[in-house]
């Protein structure tokens, strides 16, 4: 049925907004950030009508997997509509995790689907909503997960909104009960806003008069509190970025680390879409080093080149290549980087879809990428020189055992340090990163 206009202006435009990044995350498999943007502008949303929407859309995502259960379980009959169940889980996101009447979260997601979807489901939305506004958050999760006793994995997949999968492999990674609970929690709670101060272009003290909070694990970052980051001067100039802290220390692992010889040339085999290469250019042209960025896709290595626009003396070049047969010859760099593609599962806070996505399919393909990319990293840099492997993943066939793999296939590495950051322990990314050296 054709979408109708809504009537008599009874429907708000952040709730449309959100409306319409939901379905831009389901049809178009649109990130939700990149797209949300893009919605606010496009229906005049600024200040607390964009903040409004963007917490319909975030906490609506991260919740998916909850709230469906809820939904589920209000249903007379299984199937549903994808349009309206994108309502519904808007509606019951704002019933039990938002400071909204029920009266006032029901009428309004009523009028949402008769002016987005038809007359047709009205009453359908109508009675799920009042359904569920009869229990609270803990009490729908009493109903519809299974015993924690009998099910541990079960109910935390229900509980905290992830798939049952995911779970599992987190847990493998932890090997804590206790702290699985914390970390399936962080998952859910949106992320600090971190930036950082590009050395030589821009000062931790600059963020800091701009707003910002110097941070502990990075000696680079800042935290922001509020506001947009792309007003402060530094980052609409490039002399400075939003960066998790997590990512920060990636790249300063790499720089820090300890080498025989030369220190002239480094690479970056995975840059897109810039952020750590722009800090290590940074870094390098300190040294009086210069960094080679690479990036396999050609409209990724445009971002990357954006990324470093500011970039002064560090930089060697931005390369479109592939990092499994690449254009350099062996043994030409003396740092490189491996930022793997990955599961993306360290950073579910920040693209909450991602766990609606990804599968376990999605390991047989990315862990035999990951082992090769790695593989040639180490030929590229030259003896004595050192690999930083890293992703933004805790999962352990994508972190320790592509690393164990690899040093087990060559008899010229040995690992370094490895580090695995959490959210509910670092307040990072889960980033896991490795340093080999080459003899």
């Amino acid at each position: 049925m054709a979408e109708r206009r809504p009537r008599g202006g009874r429907i708000d435009p952040a709730r449309l907004a959100a409306l319409d990044v939901l379905k831009a995350v389901r049809v178009d498999d649109a990130y939700a950030n990149l797209a949300l943007p893009h919605a606010l502008a496009e229906h005049g949303l600024t200040g607390r009508d964009a903040a409004f929407a963007t917490e319909l859309v975030s906490g609506t995502i991260r919740r998916q997997g909850t709230y469906d259960a809820i939904i589920d379980a209000c249903l007379t009959k299984p199937r549903l509509e994808a349009k309206v169940r994108d309502v519904l889980r808007l509606g019951v996101h704002q019933l039990l995790s938002m400071r909204v009447p029920d009266h006032a979260a029901i009428s309004s997601s009523v009028e949402l689907a008769r002016a987005r979807v038809g007359v047709g489901p009205v009453g359908l939305v109508n009675a799920v909503l009042r359904k569920v506004a009869a229990h609270d958050l803990d009490g729908w999760i009493r109903r519809v997960a299974p015993d924690p006793g009998t099910d541990p994995f079960g109910y935390a997949s229900i509980a905290h909104s992830h798939p049952r999968w995911v779970v599992e492999e987190l847990a493998d990674a932890l090997a804590s009960a206790v702290q699985l609970e914390d970390l399936l929690a962080a998952d859910n709670a949106p992320p600090r806003v971190m930036l950082v101060a590009r050395p030589g272009l821009s000062t931790v003290a600059e963020l800091v008069a701009a707003g910002g909070t110097a941070s502990t694990l990075s000696p680079y970052a800042v935290e922001l509190a509020g506001g947009d980051p792309a007003a402060i001067p530094a980052v609409a100039e490039g002399r400075a970025g939003v960066q998790d802290e997590g990512s920060q220390l990636v790249a300063l692992a790499l720089a820090e680390a300890e080498i025989d010889g030369r220190d002239e040339r480094w690479l970056d085999v995975c840059a897109g879409p810039g952020g750590k290469s722009a800090l290590l250019a940074a870094l390098a042209a300190e040294r009086g080093a210069r960094l080679v960025a690479n990036e396999r896709q050609h409209h990724r290595s445009k971002l990357v080149a954006r990324s470093l626009r500011a970039a002064r003396g560090g930089l060697l070049g931005v390369v479109t290549g592939d990092g499994t047969r690449p254009p350099w010859r062996d043994g030409t760099f003396d740092r490189v980087l491996v930022d793997a593609p990955c599961s993306g599962l360290g950073a579910l806070r920040r693209r909450p879809e991602s766990r609606w996505r990804r599968t376990e399919k999605d390991l047989e393909a990315l862990v035999p990428l990951q082992r090769a990319l790695l593989d040639r990293a180490l030929d590229a840099v030259r003896p004595g020189g050192v690999v930083v492997y890293a992703t933004c993943s805790p999962v352990l066939a994508e972190t320790s055992g592509v690393v164990d793999a690899v040093v087990g296939s060559r008899d010229d590495t040995r690992v370094g340090t490895t580090r695995q950051l959490w959210p509910h322990r670092d307040g990072t990314d889960a980033m896991f990163i490795a340093t080999l050296h080459r003899g």
